[in-house]
């Protein structure tokens, strides 16, 4: 019999970043130790799970996946199909219900490692203005100024919100990734406005107005091994676009991404010490992705967001990361699952 971990690679989900999550699955299938691990891409979206049990390809997802003990049927060619039960897994879903918590709560109900933060942190993270309440206040941590909207309010007068927040200033959905439905708003006008905003609540049932920090934007990946702190080398992104939206993530040569970034010594440190106060404060596990705004005129670093499952696309930030610091994306999604396999999943 094989001692080989059997690792479930979840992909797709119901947000509109199942695409990315698509990409992120099978990069992450292919890169596995398959000296040490068994992997399957497992697809999961409105509700339905399927298993391809011969390669990535999600056409070929089509064996249904027994959720009472997360197994499938793995046929067998002239013979009766044998039962295959997952050990482990590894969660590629961005979005819901990938990101927020809701996987994460039935595999901690059925006693199942897996690769992410807790449901409870997860669920924390993926709300952005909640996160940003969590960490207000912390040491080394900048926050810009924001308004709350919940679906139903009644909106604010253009007035009131430029006061508060200046011009430009940005419209985002509270709860996605992937800078769906976030606008760069940079006139008073109404219809300019509320057409941000309803942009911003296709993808949320609740929408955050916030200050626009003139500066560099950069990213920071950080994983806990054993006890030890990684804090991968920091990213700056340069996007041919206004901001580092959709298509500057996703489409190649829209962004260039420089790591580790060239930034002063002091700069890095104080993203570094920033990275690790928000992972410890929101206790986080695994892999995570921090992202700031670094102010052109102070050097200061604000926070934008924590993404608890940053992509493994081949355009994605941490395995660049990864490999400025010498692991590859193998070594090190082999140490995440080491270290997560062998916690409890309800710490």
């Amino acid at each position: 019999m094989s001692n080989k971990k059997i690792v479930a690679v979840i992909a797709g989900g119901d947000s509109s970043e199942a695409v990315i999550s698509f990409q992120s699955g099978a990069q992450v299938y292919g890169c596995l130790d398959r000296t040490r691990f068994e992997p399957y891409l497992v697809v999961l979206q409105h509700g339905v799970w399927r298993v391809n049990p011969v390669d990535a390809a999600v056409e070929g997802a089509t064996v249904p996946v027994d959720l009472n003990d997360f197994s499938f049927l793995l046929p067998q060619a002239g013979g009766e199909a044998v039962r295959v039960r997952f050990d482990y897994a590894l969660i590629e879903i961005h979005g819901t219900p990938g990101e927020n918590g809701i996987l994460q709560g039935y595999f901690e109900l059925m006693g199942i490692p897996y690769s992410t933060c807790t449901a409870e942190v997860s669920a924390l993270t993926f709300n952005k203005s909640l996160c940003k309440a969590v960490l207000r206040g912390r040491p080394g941590i900048n926050l810009a100024e924001e308004i709350l909207l919940h679906r139903g309010d009644p909106l604010p007068e253009p007035d009131l919100i430029v006061g508060r927040l200046g011009l430009p200033f940005f419209v985002k959905p509270n709860a996605s990734g992937s800078s769906f439905g976030v606008t760069k708003v940079k006139s008073a006008d109404p219809e300019v406005i509320r057409a941000a905003i309803e942009a911003a609540f296709a993808e949320s049932d609740a929408v955050l107005l916030e200050q626009f920090v003139e500066g560099r934007e950069v990213s920071c990946g950080m994983m806990v091994i054993g006890g030890r702190e990684w804090i991968l080398p920091v990213t700056e992104l340069i996007p041919e676009n206004e901001f580092f939206d959709f298509e500057a993530k996703y489409t190649a040569g829209a962004c260039r991404e420089v790591t580790p970034a060239v930034l002063p010594d002091e700069t890095v440190q104080a993203l570094n010490r920033a990275t690790a106060t928000a992972y410890r404060t929101l206790g986080c596990r695994g892999i995570v992705r921090v992202d700031f705004m670094v102010d052109r005129t102070t050097g200061k670093p604000y926070f934008i967001e924590v993404n608890t499952t940053p992509g493994m696309s081949a355009a994605s930030i941490v395995p660049q990361q990864w490999r400025a610091a010498g692991l590859t994306m193998g070594e090190a999604i082999g140490m995440i699952i080491d270290e997560t396999a062998k916690k409890s999943t309800k710490q």
